[in-house]
């Protein structure tokens, strides 16, 4: 290392020269293309399993990429357990639906998973994720009994490691060098990311990649966290990551630019194009049997509408399942800033897809399932509302 250069000087600089170079080369070659696959499933019933099932099958099946492995399951459980739309469940509008992990989790069971760990980042508590699922009105034993041995991982602070999992970008990064993350997200041979399929209200979708976002802890990467180390508790969201006001503690990777735009619209597109090229999405879920319109949480400033385009869609790469999801929802997935839905962030996939994560490019990626221009559904203008299902519970 050079003289009077700190590591942190040394991984911006040494990730900065990478950057410039591999994203030449990158520009000469084609991302990966995976294979997605579309079910029908209209309602939160046992219809899910046969209906994941034939998915699973038609991506290759599951037991050659799960049997006795550890496999991570990063779940969407965005915000305090008390959100509600109108007080319908979470799980109906804007969370992965408890039905559809507990049948992902039976299913990862069946074809040998030898561990399963439900991942995902509770809202500001160092409470485990079972306690954050109960006050959301969940029953997380019937996720527990759906496998023979099933964990739960509140990933939002440390928990029982000593100490957090860099994991760098590749090719340098776009908004940071690399970042930080619960050993949850090392400690699994397989990750999926289940998520909900629903716009965001400045990053204009959120689906496979976007719930990846929540990977990161509020430890390390909110407006509260410290300047040196991180924190022991989380007591905020990840404004850090939206505005960029300031920058994570020094012992997490640097960012790439200091002088970066300090707008969600760049920053979040970035983030996510980053975590799952650090943090490769093995299998990609997406609940679309019920969801909601306006943004990605209930808001008071915002107008919602919950929505039942009855779909579920999976695929084993993480940008091109999410630009089918994309073209079901209504939108083009070559879109960029300035046409629906990125009229005020830049496309995510568009960014993954430059770092070689994968292609959001139809023409490239095998769709199995119904054609999609006769289950498409306009997410913004939905045609009729739809009345709740009776049995929203796991």
């Amino acid at each position: 290392m050079m003289a009077n250069c700190s590591r942190r000087e040394f991984l911006a600089s040494m990730a900065a020269g990478v950057y410039m170079t591999s994203s030449r080369l990158l520009k000469g070659q084609e991302a990966p293309a995976g294979r997605v696959a579309i079910g029908l499933c209209p309602e939160y019933n046992r219809q899910i399993v046969e209906v994941l099932s034939k998915l699973f099958d038609q991506l290759g099946g599951l037991e050659k990429l799960v049997r006795g492995k550890t496999v991570a399951v990063k779940i969407n459980m965005t915000g305090p357990a008390t959100a509600r739309l109108r007080y319908i469940p979470q799980g109906i509008t804007f969370w992965s639906n408890p039905q559809v992990i507990g049948a992902t989790v039976y299913l990862l069971g069946r074809a040998g998973a030898r561990r399963i760990r439900i991942v995902e980042s509770a809202w500001a508590t160092t409470e485990p994720l079972e306690e954050f699922m109960i006050e959301a009105g969940w029953d997380p034993r019937a996720m527990q009994n759906a496998a023979p041995l099933v964990e739960f991982k509140n990933t939002n602070f440390l928990g029982a490691y000593k100490t957090y999992a860099t994991f760098m970008v590749p090719h340098g990064g776009l908004l940071f060098t690399g970042y930080d993350m619960n050993r949850a997200y090392r400690e699994c041979d397989v990750f999926v990311s289940l998520a909900k399929l629903k716009v965001h209200s400045v990053a204009g979708i959120t689906l496979s990649m976007k719930n990846c976002f929540g990977n990161i802890p509020c430890t390390i990467y909110s407006e509260d966290a410290p300047v040196d180390e991180p924190a022991l508790e989380p007591v905020s969201g990840r404004q850090l990551m939206h505005v960029g006001n300031r920058q994570p503690p020094k012992s997490a990777p640097p960012a790439v630019n200091l002088n970066a735009p300090k707008e969600g619209g760049y920053r979040i597109p970035r983030a996510v194009a980053d975590i799952v090229a650090a943090r490769p999405v093995d299998l990609a879920v997406i609940d679309g049997v019920y969801t909601m319109n306006g943004t990605e949480i209930p808001d008071p400033r915002h107008v919602h509408n919950w929505l039942h385009p009855g779909l579920l869609i999976a695929g084993s790469n993480c940008v091109s399942t999410d630009a089918v999801a994309m073209a079901l929802m209504g939108f083009d997935p070559m879109a960029d800033r300035g046409t629906a839905p990125f009229e005020a962030s830049d496309s995510m996939l568009h960014l993954a897809e430059d770092l070689g994560v994968g292609t959001r490019d139809m023409s490239r990626i095998d769709v199995a399932g119904p054609p999609i221009e006769e289950v498409r559904f306009d997410i913004r203008h939905p045609a009729a509302s739809v009345v709740a299902p009776e049995n929203s519970s796991f």
